[in-house]
Parts: C-alpha cells; structure tokens; sequence
C-alpha cells in the first residue's frame, strides 16, 4: 500500500504497562498488583441510578457538553470539596473520562512546537498525547529525595519562550506523590504573570492522606483562569468502565474543547451520567469509606516494601507506591520480568512512566488486602533468592 499510517503514531512507543499485561494474561496462578483499578465495586446507589434511567429511557444523545444537572452538581462538587467556583453553563464539560478530556484539551489548546513540560515519573500517556497534537514535550524529571515533586527550580531551568502548557500529575501516578499548598505557592507565584495554560490532573484528588487534604493549582485566584481542571469517577466512586470525567475551567478553553468534543465523541453516555449525578450528589460517605481501606493497605505495603529491603518513600496519594529497586541491580524491566516467572507476580516497571523511573518499580494497592499479602510474601521471597 502506498499510504501509511499517521507517522507520529509509528513512532511512539508501545505503552510500557501492555508488556507485562500480556504476559500474565497467558500465565497460570499470576498475583497482578499492575493495574490502577478499585477492588471495590460501584456503589449500589449509584448502579441503581443509572438501571433506573435505562428502564425509563433515558439511552439517549445529551448535549455535548453533557447532561445540565450534571455540571451543576459538578460546580457543587467543587465548591463543596475544593472551594473552586465554576460556573456550570460555561465551564465545565463532561467527558469519556478524564483521558478524553485530557486528549482533547491537548488538541484543543496546543499548536504545533509548543513546548508542554511533563513532570515525570507520570501517567504513560501525557508524553504520546502531546506527541500526537504535534507540540514539543519537555520532561521535568522528580526523584525520591525531593518526594517525587516539582520544584521551582525545574520549572525556572526548563522555562523558555515557547513555553506554552504545564502537566501537573498529583497527587501522582505512579508515585503517590502529592504536592501541598506550601509546595504548590512558590511554583504559582512564578507563574502568575506568565502567558501559560497548566494542565491540572487531579483524578485521585480525593485520595490524599495528609491531614491537610488535596491542594489544587487552581485554588490559587490569580492563576484559575489559566488552569485546565481535570477530574473524574473512576479512581472516586469506583466507576472506570462507567468512562465519565470532566473538565473545568476558563470559558473560552471549555469552549475550544468543546467544539473538538463534539466532532469527536458527539457526548458522554446518558446513563453514565445520571450515575455520575448520584455520585456527585450523594457519594462523599462512599470515598470516605474506600479511602479508609486505601490507607490501611498503603501503610501496610510500605512497611512491608522496607522490611525487605525494597526502599520505600510514604505517598500520600493516590493508591500506588514506588519502591526504588536499585539494590538488586537490576533494571526496572529485569527486575519485573523476573519476578513474574519466578513467583508469577506481575507489577509495572518504573521506567514505563518515564526514563527517570528506571530503577523503581509501579506496585497499585486497589487490591484486597489478602491479594497483597500474598504478593508480597512473593516478592520478599524473590529479594531473597537475588541476595
């Protein structure tokens, strides 16, 4: 055939995190702690909402920019948890979970030879993502003596005048890492009269175990308009295959994605959003019931990781740790290859969530903690066997 695919797409890499799937998929009596998905099931109430509307019809097209009572349980939601004000007409748009709003405020807002400063270890798809709407990725690379954070430092070396976005990823996936108010302020004051769009992930928002809670960028009052908010249920209320998220922030950016959105993915499911509604409206007692469980299993496994002498920072987010492996000296990848066909435990290499995370290893506790134990007992047998 003399046409190919899009270039860019031939030449991104194959996502770090599929490797390892596909091999435990065609392994026996494999333990995965891989994957950053709740245990926990969708609450009944929330189920109910949504097998409610599809017994009264309501399988319908929603606006585009979702379901009106949604956003303006969102806007509640905000205001409630975070007191972030936005207003629903015009700032807020429901999204197949917060990776399309991500994907489309990327393309939405960048121009080809942007520079978008990602802050890594992160997420596996910011860097692809920003590839594909043809902008300039610069990786702002945090280690485990600075708590996996950005520093203003970082920010002030890489900062030149194509400088268009900045990808905050907390608190973070892969390393729990969260940054606090005090963290975020002198980052915020840099950036107050920079001409700068900050891409704010805050998906595990509201699992943080400080006895603070989650700071966002955007509470900051003079640098909200430049702030792109992204959020979801999936990680909050236990709903990934549900595939619903949001965006909010500064009209015209809502607007801009919107009119990608809707020569994209026309609008989000009805009935996922009617559960979303559930959620928003009544779902705080069932986060404050998984989080208790998340911070069990989270003080548990580090404590664990160290005793065996897999060096562990505490995270205080999100509902993954990062133990630094380079005491076996092994690579990330050796290590997690090993490790799944002698002991058939499957966990992330570090360097799958950029080349900074070589030396580290991905572990999720969204697993029972009986699942954990057992994996752990493996992986402690598998340390040992290497000395």
């Amino acid at each position: 055939m003399k046409q190919e695919i899009n270039t860019i797409l031939k030449e991104l890499k194959p996502s770090g995190l599929r490797k390892f799937f596909d091999i435990a998929n065609e392994m026996e009596s494999v333990i995965s702690l891989s994957i950053g998905e709740p245990d926990f099931q969708t609450p009944e109430h929330i189920k109910q909402a949504a097998i409610k509307a599809i017994e009264n019809g309501k399988t319908f097209y929603s606006p585009s920019a979702g379901l009106m009572a949604l956003r303006q349980s969102i806007s509640h939601y905000l205001d409630r948890r975070f007191n972030l004000m936005y207003e629903p007409k015009t700032d807020i748009i429901v999204t197949v979970g917060a990776s399309e709003g991500l994907d489309m405020a990327f393309r939405a807002l960048l121009n080809p030879g942007d520079e978008v400063m990602i802050v890594q270890p992160s997420f596996v798809c910011y860097e692809p993502m920003v590839l594909m709407a043809l902008a300039k990725p610069i990786i702002l690379s945090t280690s485990p003596e600075n708590k996996f954070k950005l520093t203003l430092d970082q920010l002030k070396a890489n900062w030149t005048d194509k400088t268009k976005m900045l990808i905050l990823p907390y608190p973070s996936n892969p390393t729990g890492a969260i940054m606090t108010y005090e963290d975020l302020l002198p980052i915020a004051e840099f950036l107050r009269d920079k001409d700068i769009i900050i891409i704010s992930d805050e998906i595990y928002a509201e699992l943080t175990y400080n006895e603070h809670g989650h700071a966002s960028i955007a509470q900051f009052p003079y640098l909200k308009d430049k702030v792109v908010f992204v959020n979801g249920f999936s990680k909050s209320y236990a709903m990934t295959g549900w595939r619903i998220g949001y965006v909010a922030a500064h009209q015209s950016y809502i607007a801009a994605i919107l009119k990608l959105h809707q020569y994209a993915v026309m609008c989000a499911s009805m009935p996922s959003q009617i559960a979303a509604i559930e959620a928003m409206d009544h779902g705080d007692p069932d986060i404050q019931i998984m989080k208790k469980e998340y911070n069990s299993r989270r003080t548990y496994i580090v404590d664990r990781l160290n005793k065996m002498g897999l060096k562990c920072f505490e995270p205080e987010g999100a509902f993954y740790v990062f133990p630094d492996i380079r005491s076996t000296k092994l690579s990330s990848e050796e290590f997690c290859e090993r490790l799944l066909y002698s002991q058939h435990v499957a966990v992330i290499p570090g360097n799958a969530f950029g080349d900074c995370g070589d030396g580290f290893i991905r572990i999720s506790y969204s697993y029972s903690i009986k699942h954990i134990t057992e994996a752990l007992d493996r992986i402690e047998r598998f340390v040992l066997e290497l000395k």
